[in-house]
C-alpha cells in the first residue's frame, strides 16, 4: 500500500505533438506521447508570523542597536534623469555612486522599474534586452543583513528602439 502511495505523488507527465505540430501536455499517456522529466517542485516553509515577532523582540532585548550609516546621497551618474537614448539591443548600463564613498559590507541596489536588478559594490549595472518606451529606476544603499540604509536618487529615462514598423 505504501509503495502504491508514493508512485501516486510521483505522476508522470507526457508530451505529445499533433499532425499540426500543437504540443500538449498531459498526465495521461496517448499514442505517440513521449515522458516529460519534470524535477521536484522546491519548497519554503515559512515561519508563523509569533515566531518571527518573539526572535525579533529577543533579539532587540539581546544587543545593542549599531550605529547606522549616514550618507548624504546616492545618485546615478549614467544615465542622466529625463535623457532618452537609442539602444539598439536595448542595453542600459547604470552608473551610480554615493556622498561619503560606501562603508565596509554596504552595497549599492539598483531598481528598474520597480524590480531589483542587481546589488554589488562597484556600482555599475548592466541590463539587457530593455523594452522600448520610458522607464523609472531607482538606487538605495543596502546594509549587511539586506536593510535599506539610505533611499537614494529616482530618475526617468526613455529607450528608442528601431522596430519593424519604424
Amino acid at each position: 500500500m505504501l509503495a502504491g502511495f508514493s508512485s501516486s505523488l510521483a505522476a508522470e507527465v507526457y508530451k505529445h505533438t499533433d499532425e499540426q505540430g500543437n504540443v500538449t501536455y498531459s498526465d495521461e499517456s496517448i499514442d505517440g506521447a513521449e515522458t516529460v522529466d519534470v524535477k521536484p517542485v522546491t519548497t519554503v516553509t515559512l515561519p508563523k508570523m509569533e515566531q518571527v515577532e518573539k526572535a525579533t523582540s529577543d533579539s532587540q532585548r539581546g544587543s545593542q542597536p549599531e550605529p547606522q550609516a549616514t550618507y548624504d546621497s546616492a545618485r546615478f551618474t549614467a544615465p542622466e534623469n529625463e535623457s532618452a537614448f537609442h539602444s539598439g539591443s536595448g542595453d542600459v548600463v547604470f552608473s551610480v555612486t554615493s556622498t561619503p564613498a560606501l562603508q565596509a559590507g554596504h552595497r549599492f541596489e539598483v531598481a528598474l522599474d520597480g524590480q531589483p536588478i542587481g546589488q554589488n559594490r562597484a556600482g555599475q549595472f548592466s541590463v539587457t534586452n530593455v523594452n522600448r518606451g520610458t522607464h523609472n529606476a531607482s538606487v538605495n544603499i543596502i546594509g549587511p543583513n539586506g536593510e535599506i540604509i539610505h533611499t537614494g536618487e529616482n530618475i526617468s529615462f526613455t529607450i528608442h528602439r528601431p522596430s519593424v514598423l519604424n
